[in-house]
């Protein structure tokens, strides 16, 4: 996936440094769209994904995975609804496998499920005049988090106080980008990587499929599964781990001074021959080394003495999140 990341505009460490507190806009490369639609769209997607579908209203968007029949996240995804159809971000590397998969599960349903990354720019809007360079590039702001309008072809979608996606048609992006650089420093993709990892938003991809329950990547959490609806593939598994408290492994903050790539196993000397956790999301950080996000089991955090890759490894720091 690396090859298709914009890595900077001429400036790379000056571009990371701009992140914590300055406007920025970037493309984000490494996330695709699916689309679904159809009759019985809201029907099928809440059949299949962890979180209600069903109550989501038009203009809104929320967390959501895919599981498979073991309780493990396949993709995990910002689903978000204008009008009657639905689009299902996701990790790119993964879009392939799992449109295929998908369609495989349509059968008779009255749904139409299709690729739209050709026909879609997804371009990140981050700090504290994020609002300012929206309203300079002619679009609206939605009011709320996880809440969406659509204008100038272009849907827009509040992520957090000062964070925004924008899914622009191809044909209206390229103006878009230059309108929006009238007031955001243009940044490389991995910069955005960090704003998630700071957020404590992780995203599953080809290095992490089916490696985590969304318990245990934070999905609860973040409103991404209902323990109320009806079935879905995994569950009775995410269920029984939900209400039996069985779940031993949390989602960290984690800090390296070495590459920590998705997938990569964490280790602690008290137990080396089995990793005790794995990271999730990495991106290079601000002030040096790079940030993560990794899923630890409870019992070997408090050593403060967990290893990288390795067994006899770098160092990595961890850090909670509020739960």
């Amino acid at each position: 996936m690396d090859q298709d990341l914009v890595a900077d505009f001429g400036d790379a460490a000056a571009e990371l440094l701009a992140a914590p507190a300055a406007t920025i806009a970037a493309p984000l490369t490494h996330l695709g769209v699916i689309e679904v639609g159809g009759a019985e769209a809201a029907t099928f997607l809440h059949q299949q994904l962890t979180s209600d579908v069903k109550h989501l209203a038009d203009g809104e968007a929320q967390h959501s995975a895919w599981c498979s029949a073991k309780g493990r996240m396949l993709a995990s995804f910002l689903v978000f609804r204008s009008g009657s159809n639905y689009q299902l971000q996701l990790s790119a590397d993964l879009l392939p496998a799992i449109l295929k998969r998908l369609q495989m599960f349509v059968l008779r349903s009255k749904v139409n499920i299709v690729d739209h990354s050709d026909a879609r720019q997804i371009i990140g809007v981050s700090g504290p005049r994020a609002e300012e360079a929206l309203h300079a590039a002619g679009l609206a702001v939605p009011g709320a988090a996880l809440s969406s309008v659509v204008a100038a072809d272009t849907l827009v979608i509040r992520l957090e106080s000062q964070r925004f996606e924008l899914l622009a048609s191809s044909k209206v992006a390229p103006e878009l980008w230059q309108a929006l650089l009238s007031v955001a420093r243009p940044v490389g993709t991995r910069v955005w990587q960090w704003l998630d990892v700071d957020a404590g938003l992780p995203l599953i991809t080809g290095g992490t499929r089916e490696e985590f329950v969304p318990q245990m990547a934070n999905f609860d959490q973040l409103g991404g599964v209902s323990f109320h609806k009806g079935c879905y593939p995994g569950q009775e598994i995410i269920a029984r781990t939900q209400y039996l408290g069985k779940v031993k492994r949390h989602l960290y903050r984690a800090h390296s001074s070495t590459p920590i790539p998705p997938g990569s196993k964490i280790f602690s000397p008290a137990n080396p021959e089995h990793p005790c956790g794995m990271v999730v999301n990495a991106a290079p950080a601000p002030t040096g080394g790079y940030d993560a996000l990794a899923i630890v089991q409870e019992s070997f955090v408090a050593a403060a003495d967990l290893e990288i890759a390795t067994p006899g490894g770098a160092p990595i720091d961890l850090q909670p999140l509020a739960r």
